[in-house]
């Protein structure tokens, strides 16, 4: 989730962060950028839906089933090997892009039950949408509590009509932002952002379903799987000033990434950041698009096993 006590921001004010700080583990020295290059970034191809989805975290469905999954999620930072299984799939129809998450947990536990409270505090997954002018992150715990934020690049925010939108319009009053800077890495070649922790995504559903018994340390559990539908319509804001095709035509490539943060830490001598995803970032920091998947959309189904 990538945030440190302002929101992913950088100030102070509305969370965003990650468990504490580990030195250099989570800032290393000499970054370059990208902090990864675009050839070692993970890549996939997001097939149309077979069967109807239906959001209630089961991922039952056909569809489910034939889609490729994404390789285990790996370390954050430098992307070796995690001790836990995560996987993600993406796949979609004329209304709505769908995520899946199959999340490996021992002993699944959550406390934050309300919406936009810091549940990166929690284990938690999370998808990023990247657009041409601003990006989107959503988070959700096995309780089912939501944490989103859009981040509009400063230099676009005027050019592109965010400031036109009443929920993004910063002089208005009730509209709250905050100046972001990035995580882990503080010098990206766009600059700030402001963040907008109160924007909600548009029609979103979600759902979490949990193969154990939350919050009991008694028994072993095996994890928790969640269901996401993003409804094209709500793109809307997102890609103001993006002209790319929504929903997108067949060969489109987006960006999205795909992460996994724990409260849950690997014991020394291993060094784990307690940030894993589906194609490492480099460094302690989730506000990098540059370095999130390419997905390819393709108007073909998946084929049958």
């Amino acid at each position: 989730m990538m945030h440190r006590a302002f929101l992913l921001l950088t100030f102070v004010i509305a969370p965003v962060s990650f468990a504490q700080e580990d030195g250099d583990l989570r800032r290393p020295a000499n970054l370059s950028w990208p902090p990864v290059a675009a050839e070692k970034v993970a890549r996939y191809t997001a097939f149309r839906t077979v069967d109807e989805i239906k959001v209630d975290g089961n991922l039952d469905e056909l569809t489910w089933q034939r889609v490729p999954q994404s390789p285990r999620f790996v370390d954050l930072i430098r992307g070796h090997e995690t001790v836990h299984d995560t996987r993600a799939a993406v796949t979609w129809d004329d209304q709505f892009l769908y995520v899946a998450y199959w999340i490996e947990d021992p002993f699944v536990s959550a406390h934050i039950t309300r919406r936009d409270a810091p549940v990166y505090t929690d284990n938690d997954v999370e998808c990023f949408l990247a657009f041409e002018n601003a990006y989107y992150e959503f988070e959700i715990n096995p309780y089912g509590t939501l944490y989103e934020g859009l981040f509009v690049w400063q230099s676009e925010y005027d050019k592109q009509g965010f400031s036109n939108v009443p929920e993004l319009d910063r002089s208005s009053e009730g509209v709250t932002s905050q100046e972001f800077n990035g995580v882990g890495f503080k010098s990206h070649p766009r600059g700030k952002r402001y963040a907008f922790l109160k924007w909600d995504f548009p029609g979103v559903k979600t759902a979490v379903a949990i193969e154990g018994t939350l919050n009991d340390q008694t028994d072993r559990d095996r994890g928790w799987t969640v269901e996401l539908a993003f409804p094209w319509s709500g793109m809307q804001v997102i890609a103001l000033g993006d002209e790319r095709a929504i929903p997108p035509n067949h060969g489109d490539i987006w960006r999205m990434d795909f992460s996994r943060f724990n409260q849950f830490k690997e014991a020394p001598p291993v060094r784990d950041s307690q940030g894993w995803a589906w194609s490492p970032h480099g460094c302690w920091d989730s506000h990098i698009p540059e370095v999130f998947p390419f997905i390819t959309f393709s108007t073909a189904q998946p084929a049958a096993e």
